[in-house]
């Protein structure tokens, strides 16, 4: 079965169109000629699947095409330039684009709009509209950034004080992980406050998840701190981040609101908002949200079990 679809001349050619359309696409989004939007997640796969559609010959060219781009997305996750979790979600998008462009060239077919044909030079041109409508999408883009917040709200049973006290400056977080961390998502290590005083600077360190390269899965997040006033709110504005991998989001800001609750409890509301270039929105967006507030689910076991450990109750 194996030997029989490696000699497939459909495969091998379903290969090499793949690894020039995805390639060109991967190639476009490091030199900055294409955004992480429908042009690179939709209108791509849709004029590859185009190309493995017209082909004369197609028997595993789809297998073929599927394959290739699971391999060409792996390969940008080996040097740290995406993580597990969003090639996952990029497959979702693209492989599916991949088979409507191929649907609707085999319905056209029927009409006999366009002909059948192995030729490499036929068969390239599809790639023709991504090439123009890429670089003319990034330079033409709108500056006007979306915020986006996540809310987080939690009751400690310590008074504001005690929670402000030990969550402004963290040495070491070390607790239960939720499940996107345990994968692929950053793992905060540290946040280190210089001085208790707006102005000052806060740096939160990060390490890789399980899935994650140990050496391009983590980075920093460094934030001035803009409002601060002991047990009742935290405030910074996020001015540098080097999270490897995570250049389609873009950190604003992280907040902490202490609001004391019956006689010696404290609800901590944490938030955070961030702008994101990707698209299309309503796919991106709820795993986005997901991740930071399983990041605030991971600083607040942490947190409790600081407090536990500080005071015995």
């Amino acid at each position: 079965m194996l030997n029989t679809i490696l000699k497939d001349k459909s495969f091998r050619l379903s290969i090499l169109l793949t690894t020039i359309f995805i390639g060109t696409g991967i190639v476009f989004l490091f030199f900055g000629l294409a955004d992480y939007s429908w042009i690179l997640f939709g209108l791509l796969p849709v004029v590859l699947g185009v190309a493995i559609g017209t082909m004369k010959v197609r028997g595993y060219a789809l297998l073929g095409t599927v394959i290739t781009t699971i391999l060409l997305l792996i390969a940008i996750y080996i040097p740290g330039l995406s993580g597990v979790i969003c090639i996952v979600m990029a497959l979702g998008l693209i492989v599916p684009f991949i088979f409507l462009g191929y649907v609707i060239t085999r319905l056209v077919k029927r009409y006999k709009i366009i002909k059948e044909t192995n030729r490499f030079s036929v068969l390239v041109l599809p790639l023709i509209p991504f090439l123009i409508a890429a670089p003319t999408e990034h330079f033409l883009k709108s500056d006007k950034e979306t915020i986006i917040e996540v809310k987080t709200e939690k009751v400690f049973n310590y008074s504001p004080i005690e929670v402000y006290d030990a969550i402004k400056s963290v040495d070491t977080l070390d607790a239960e992980k939720p499940l996107l961390l345990k994968l692929d998502l950053p793992i905060p290590t540290k946040c280190i406050l210089e001085k208790e005083e707006v102005g000052a600077l806060r740096t939160c360190y990060f390490r890789g998840g399980r899935l994650s390269n140990a050496d391009f899965g983590g980075g920093t997040i460094t934030e001035r701190v803009t409002e601060l006033e002991r047990g009742k709110v935290l405030k910074m504005d996020v001015i540098d981040y080097n999270l490897i991998g995570r250049k389609w989001i873009g950190f604003k800001q992280a907040i902490y609101y202490f609001e004391p609750v019956g006689n010696n409890s404290c609800k901590l509301t944490r938030i955070t908002t961030y702008t994101s270039v990707l698209t299309p929105r309503f796919y991106w967006e709820p795993m986005e949200k997901l991740g930071v507030s399983q990041e605030h689910d991971y600083v607040f076991n942490n947190l409790e079990k600081d407090l536990k450990m500080k005071y015995g109750r």
